[in-house]
C-alpha cells in the first residue's frame, strides 16, 4: 500500500483527493494539509511513499516544498495553472494533474507512481542487473552494461548510454552513486561517475571511454586507483 499526503490550499481539491484515493486498492491517502508548515512537521515525523502538492499556495508554493524536504519521495502535482508544467518535468515529478482533473486522469498517474514504487522497492536480482530513474514523467530502465558514463549538472544527472540517447533525471550525484553496484562504478570527478568496465585508458589525469575524455579529479585520485590500478 502507498502511502501519502496532499497539500493544497483548498479544503474542496483536498476532498476530492480523497475521494479519488479512497476508490483505489493500492493508495492510502493518510492526511491532508492546507497549511505547508503544518505538512512539513508531520512528514518529519511520519515519512511517507508519496505526496499530491498544489503548486500555487500563499505561504510556499508546491515546487518549493518539495525542493525543500530531505526524504526522497514520489510528488504528483495538481495545479489550475499549466505554466508550472515544465518546472514539474524539471523536479522529475511523477505526474502532473491539471485542475480540474478526472478519476480516469487521477488514476493514470497513480498508476504511474504505483509501477515505480513497485520498481523502487523489488530488489534487483541477477538477471535484472539495471538502474531505473525518473524521466520525462516516466521510468526509464538503464541496465547497467549500457552506462558509458554520468555527468552531474547541478540538481540532475545525465546517464550517457552506449545504446539511445541521454537521460536526464533530478538527483545528486551522492544519491545516483548509492544506486550503482559497488566495485563497478567510481566517481572519479565532482561531476563525473564511470563503469571501470568501460575505461580504455587513463593518461594524464584523463580517462577515455568511448572516444570521450573525462577529467580524474585530485580529491578522487587515490580512490579511483585503488580500485583501478595504476598506469
Amino acid at each position: 500500500m502507498i502511502k501519502a499526503i496532499a497539500l493544497d490550499d483548498e479544503p474542496p481539491a483536498l476532498k476530492i483527493l480523497d475521494n479519488f484515493c479512497g476508490r483505489t486498492d493500492f493508495l492510502t491517502l493518510e492526511k491532508t494539509f492546507t497549511r505547508a508548515d503544518e505538512a512539513q512537521r508531520h512528514l518529519i515525523r511520519f515519512p511517507v511513499d508519496l505526496l499530491f502538492l498544489d503548486i500555487r499556495m500563499p505561504s510556499q508554493s508546491g515546487l518549493d516544498f518539495y525542493k525543500s524536504i530531505r526524504q526522497e519521495t514520489m510528488v504528483i502535482f495538481t495545479t489550475a495553472y499549466s505554466e508550472y508544467a515544465v518546472e514539474g518535468f524539471n523536479l522529475s515529478a511523477i505526474d502532473y494533474l491539471l485542475k480540474p482533473y478526472t478519476f480516469d486522469r487521477f488514476m493514470q498517474a497513480a498508476r504511474r507512481a504505483q509501477e515505480y514504487y513497485r520498481m523502487r522497492n523489488t530488489a534487483s536480482s541477477p538477471q535484472e542487473q539495471a538502474l531505473h530513474i525518473r524521466s520525462d514523467y516516466s521510468l526509464v530502465r538503464i541496465p547497467f552494461a549500457d552506462i558509458l558514463y554520468i555527468e552531474g549538472l547541478d540538481d540532475y544527472i545525465r546517464v550517457h548510454r552506449a545504446q539511445g540517447e541521454p537521460v536526464v533525471t533530478r538527483m545528486t550525484m551522492k544519491a545516483m552513486h548509492e544506486k550503482l553496484p559497488a566495485g563497478e562504478f567510481v566517481r572519479v570527478h565532482r561531476s563525473f561517475i564511470v563503469p571501470l568496465s568501460r575505461i580504455e585508458h587513463v593518461r594524464n589525469k584523463m580517462l577515455r571511454i568511448a572516444s570521450i575524455d573525462i577529467p580524474l579529479g585530485r580529491t578522487y585520485e587515490t580512490a579511483f586507483f585503488s580500485v583501478f590500478g595504476k598506469e
